[in-house]
């Protein structure tokens, strides 16, 4: 299976203001809680802004370099047994490619920027 060159990550804006006041990398509290940082492919984006996004206004989407992650990036299954993107360990900054603010609709619809692939 060949994997994506890039992750995305969303957070809100206030957890990513946070981290850049630490130096440190974003992280939701569902990372804190389940001991890791949950990334999607660009496939997997729309579920999970629907899923757990809808009605979202003031979120940032960050696009991070899989190669960056180095071991600490596991593929472990999720969402009925598809393989989703974890990262483990500390994320250096450095590790995003770029951001853009998100905004998801009440429905759980979102225009991503074109960049996201």
């Amino acid at each position: 299976m060949t994997h994506p060159d890039l992750l995305y990550k969303v957070a809100t804006a206030e957890a990513v203001a946070a981290a850049e006041a630490r130096g440190a990398f974003p992280r939701m509290p569902v990372d804190d809680a389940d001991g890791f940082v949950h990334f999607s492919t660009a496939a997997q984006l729309p579920e999970t802004l629907r899923r757990h996004f809808a009605g979202q206004a003031d979120l940032v989407l960050l696009a991070v370099r899989a190669d960056a992650l180095g071991e600490g990036l596991v593929w472990e299954p999720s969402r009925g047994g598809e393989l989703f993107p974890h990262g483990y360990g500390e994320i250096a900054p450095a590790a995003e490619a770029w951001r853009a603010p998100l905004t998801v609709a009440a429905d759980g619809t979102c225009r991503l920027p074109a960049a996201v692939r």
